[in-house]
């Protein structure tokens, strides 16, 4: 280990890859089919991917405020901490965390699925395959910050070009005629069910935030400024557009309810090489956003070491990687591709996700107050509209979470509470010493 901090290496197009790959993955390929049953109608479809990406705009203003101006590592546990204290900011970095170590699992499950699929899995059973997968992507991020950082930019770029060329494929096939019958069958479309479909198209955006998390690493500020919103920018167009494209191909009524939209359109014009196609889209997706978290949350484990005093957590090697917080997020996401226990994490996941929300917007409204001669390389125009926007957003999508789905909801938080109870205390009996 060479120190505890981050080497400042990283450029604005490794932010935007940050974005785009964090972003762009199995979402968008199946949430389409969700929102054309909730709101069968093209334009209105339309409209929602783009205030999807308006929303994720306006969120991204207290992030990137934030970020920019207090230069820190771990994103959400660094912005909270700073604003609400310690034991605030365990919180919301420990429900980032363990969120996001549920979806690195899953995803290396996916990729093995998608490898049998292609019939190049070996005979491998998918666990194995899983484990393996994270294997690479830790031996690739254990090498330093910088070859880390290429190979993101390299597949975030590949995977763009990749969902463009989908997207143009369809785009300049024969289309589905678009009358009437692309309008809901009733022809009334409920504000319920309005909601639901922004929701779906609101959550397919998560991972817009993923460049926040290595601020520390940025060479210039301004990076994650630039990175995030033309990483937004750019999600925003690939979401629009493949939806225009699909509904070029399909009506509304053909997209409700398919799991894999993208797949019956590409099938519409592809064939029997359309399957083939999709799952090497999918497949770069994965990988790409796997490689992405396999970044951002060791920065995570990284940060809180370093606030509360593990050393071994805060570590950082002579490449600019905190290998041991590296490892802790590998051998846990492994761990839990084996025994399937990231499904609990996910199911957990999503109102802490969604109150971790909340408090960054609060943080970026009381930080302004508390530190007004703080250096801001950039200051959210309109302030505080665009962080009260989004705190009600996020706060919305906490209440329907708890609606939709008491049990789980109330016992990630329940789990949340009796987690810092344990680990509080032994954090102070640490830090005595």
């Amino acid at each position: 280990m060479s120190g505890t901090r981050l080497l400042r290496v990283l450029g604005a197009a490794f932010a935007v890859a940050a974005v785009v790959g964090g972003t762009i993955g199995q979402g968008i390929l199946r949430t389409p089919g969700l929102v054309a049953a909730a709101v069968p109608d093209a334009t209105l479809i339309l409209a929602l991917w783009l205030v999807g990406g308006a929303i994720a705009a306006v969120d991204a203003c207290s992030t990137v405020e934030l970020g920019a101006s207090t230069g820190e590592a771990g994103g959400p546990f660094a912005f909270v901490r700073r604003a609400f204290g310690p034991v605030a900011g365990l919180a919301a970095g420990l429900a980032d965390w363990l969120g996001n170590l549920g979806a690195v699992a899953f995803i290396a499950v996916v990729f093995a699925e998608y490898l049998g699929r292609l019939k190049i899995d070996g005979g491998l059973p998918i666990p194995v395959l899983s484990v393996l997968l994270i294997a690479i992507m830790f031996a690739l991020q254990w090498r330093g910050t910088k070859s880390a950082a290429r190979a993101q930019e390299a597949g975030s770029a590949l995977k763009a070009v990749l969902f463009m060329g989908l997207i143009a494929v369809l785009a300049f096939a024969r289309g589905e005629p678009q009358g009437p019958a692309a309008a809901s069958p009733s022809g009334v479309i409920t504000l319920a069910a309005g909601i639901a479909a922004l929701r779906a198209v609101y959550g397919t955006y998560y991972g817009w935030n993923s460049a926040a998390y290595f601020a520390e690493e940025l060479r210039n500020p301004r990076g994650l400024v630039r990175g995030t919103f033309v990483g937004i920018a750019l999600v925003t167009a690939v979401f629009v557009g493949l939806n225009a494209a699909m509904l070029h191909v399909l009506t509304p009524a053909q997209m409700a309810g398919s799991t894999l939209v993208a797949a019956d359109a590409a099938g519409r014009v592809m064939g029997a090489r359309a399957d083939t196609g999709m799952t090497v889209v999918s497949l770069v997706s994965l990988v790409t956003i796997l490689g992405v978290m396999l970044m951002f949350l060791p920065r995570i484990l990284f940060a809180m070491g370093r606030s509360f005093g593990v050393e071994r957590l805060a570590g950082v090697a002579e490449g600019g990687t905190p290998r041991a917080a590296l490892a802790a997020t590998a051998i846990g996401g492994a761990l839990l591709a084996l025994v399937g226990v990231y499904e609990t994490l996910l199911a957990f996941s999503a109102v802490l996700l969604a109150m971790v929300g909340v408090a960054v917007n609060l943080a970026a409204i009381v930080l302004r107050r508390r530190e007004p001669t703080l250096e801001r390389p950039w200051k959210m125009p309109l302030f505080p509209l665009p962080a009260i926007f989004s705190a009600l957003v996020n706060t919305a999508l906490v209440v329907a979470f708890v609606v939709e789905d008491p049990v789980t909801s109330l016992s990630a938080i329940a789990a949340m509470a009796v987690l810092l109870a344990v680990i509080v205390p032994l954090l102070r009996r640490h830090a005595r010493g």
